[in-house]
């Protein structure tokens, strides 16, 4: 009783401390030290946040005393937000000081919003406030690290509100830079709503309506720019939705019907940024048709993909999707096409990327068929002058020797077509292979753990001198051939050499593993053989 009895204690002080600001500051005209005033108001106001906190955390025996100890305590918070709310709106108020106050209690008054409604309807007037009276450029950051901040909070889904809500009025009041303003923003709300759907109590409609009204503000400012930025932030609104999809379906988690309706709700956006074909239901001939579409819609699709918290269901929808628009895709010859393509070449990357982890963890081998057959499909779908860069990163970017292996041989076959021959992607085998034989980190590769990318990596280097020697474009000078024979093939036989003696002894002791690894080093040896026999032909004929 003597700790709730000193908490309401404390409560009418902060409360009587801040009305005490708010008079000082107005009959001081701004001569007083603002910066330390705000700084106290903030104060006594985490400190009251911190008081209702706790005695919130107390209250586990409900009681006659307990209830009315928290009226009380939620009678003080309103007086003192209802105070703060008619100070911001004295006509007598300077701008440095509201513009001084609105860095400060935007982050701190939305951590009363979960008292009570009436809370939540002052913490929202009073960041509605601060939207209106100061610039919108320097309110977007704000309410961005109060948000960044709130994630914190142990009542994140109603801290969040007011800034939000705060934040879908910002958007639209911007006047220039939108495309950057928002690109900085969206992220971060997405995070927010990523931290709210892992919540126990979040419930789908609450999380969905706050996903929703930072969408439609979107939309608004989309709809009033010109051609080249209105495209940029429709092109934003669709990562946005394809993400939120997401973060819904891990708040709904196996209860996949009711996500159904507020799903629904999206398709006008989804229309608006011209993606209803992403329902397998519905047409996909406009993306197999029109490159540009097909590869943005590859861009919102790897976010579903790549993340770690969704059902494999969501991701094997999206999958079927993917081969969908890609088994009927027209491949792109346009060089306007191909230059535009060169800046979301970091995106084709990323869903390649992302397609690789669901080949290599997803739990069925029918979904691992069809997703390997989806990558082969999008490489293919990639313009060719940039097609070896993207499989070139791929291959420098994957940690699995296995994957590696796997898009080597992609590598390789891609090389046999008459139209990636004439980007002279040859030139660049020997840095892939190099890669592997020589890896960047130093020492040889490891046997057994790096078998299948060695493999792969000589099988692909095997053909390059093959395919070169029949009329190729002369790739491999007398340099070349002698730096690779002498740095790679040759110390490579000498290492090879060695792991098979040694798996041999092993074998001979009964030890079983060492059979399969000696098979593969076998056949790693066969290769070897073969590539040195081709680069002595080779360098006896220059």
């Amino acid at each position: 009783m003597r700790r709730r009895l000193y908490g309401a204690q404390s409560l009418k002080e902060m409360s009587a401390a801040t009305v005490s600001y708010l008079h000082r500051s107005v009959e001081a005209g701004g001569s007083l030290d603002l910066e330390s005033l705000v700084s106290e108001l903030a104060s006594c106001l985490n400190s009251l946040s911190e008081n209702v906190a706790s005695s919130a955390s107390d209250d586990e025996h409900e009681n006659d005393v307990t209830l009315n100890a928290r009226d009380d305590e939620e009678n003080d918070v309103i007086q003192v937000l209802d105070e703060i709310l008619k100070f911001l709106s004295s006509p007598q108020i300077d701008q440095d000081v509201i513009d001084a106050l609105s860095f400060e209690l935007p982050k701190v008054i939305s951590k009363f919003a979960g008292l009570s409604s009436r809370c939540l309807e002052l913490a929202e007037a009073i960041v509605d406030r601060f939207v209106v009276a100061c610039n919108p450029r320097d309110m977007l950051p704000v309410l961005c690290e109060a948000l960044d901040a709130a994630r914190v909070s142990l009542s994140l889904s109603s801290s969040s509100t007011p800034l939000l809500h705060g934040l879908c009025k910002v958007f639209i009041s911007v006047r220039r830079r939108h495309y950057e303003q928002l690109k900085v923003a969206v992220p971060i709300v997405l995070n927010v709503l990523k931290d709210m759907s892992l919540e126990p109590d979040m419930q789908p409609e609450g999380l969905f309506d706050k996903a929703l009204g930072i969408a439609v503000s979107i939309k608004d400012v989309a709809s009033k720019l010109e051609k080249e930025e209105g495209t940029r932030v429709r092109c934003l609104l669709g990562l946005y939705l394809m993400q939120i999809t997401a973060v819904l379906s891990v708040s709904i988690k196996d209860k996949l019907d009711s996500g159904v309706p507020l799903v629904i709700q999206l398709k006008p956006l989804l229309a608006y940024c011209g993606l209803t074909q992403l329902d397998v239901a519905n047409d996909v001939n406009e993306l197999q048709s029109n490159p540009m579409k097909r590869w943005l819609a590859y861009g919102m699709l790897k976010h579903i993909l790549a993340s770690g918290d969704l059902l494999w269901e969501f991701k094997r929808h999206t999958i079927d999707v993917l081969l969908e628009i890609v088994k009927g895709a027209t491949p792109s010859q346009c060089n306007e096409e191909i230059d535009c393509f060169t800046s979301i070449l970091k995106c084709l990357v990323s869903l390649s990327q992302a397609v690789t982890l669901v080949i290599m963890y997803a739990p069925d081998a029918d979904l691992r068929k069809k997703t390997f057959e989806t990558l082969k499909r999008i490489i293919s779908d990639i313009p060719v002058p940039q097609r070896f860069d993207v499989l070139k990163a791929l291959v420098t970017n994957s940690q699995s020797s296995t994957m590696r292996g796997i898009l080597l041989d992609q590598v390789k076959n891609n090389m046999s077509t008459s139209s990636l021959q004439a980007t002279d992607c040859d030139a660049h085998v020997s840095e892939l292979v190099e890669l592997v034989l020589k890896p960047p980190h130093g020492g040889p590769p490891l046997f057994p753990d790096q078998s299948d990318e060695v493999l792969a990596a000589l099988n692909l280097y095997r053909f390059a001198l093959l395919n070169n020697s029949r009329g190729g474009n002369g790739f491999l000078s007398k340099k070349t051939l002698e730096r690779d024979y002498k740095g790679w093939l040759l110390p490579l036989r000498t290492i090879v050499s060695g792991s098979i003696a040694e798996n041999q002894r092993e074998k001979d002791h009964d030890q079983e593993s060492s059979l399969e690894i000696l098979c593969v080093l076998n056949r790693i040896e066969s290769l070897l053989y073969w590539c040195i026999e081709l680069v002595e032909e080779r360098l006896k004929s220059h």
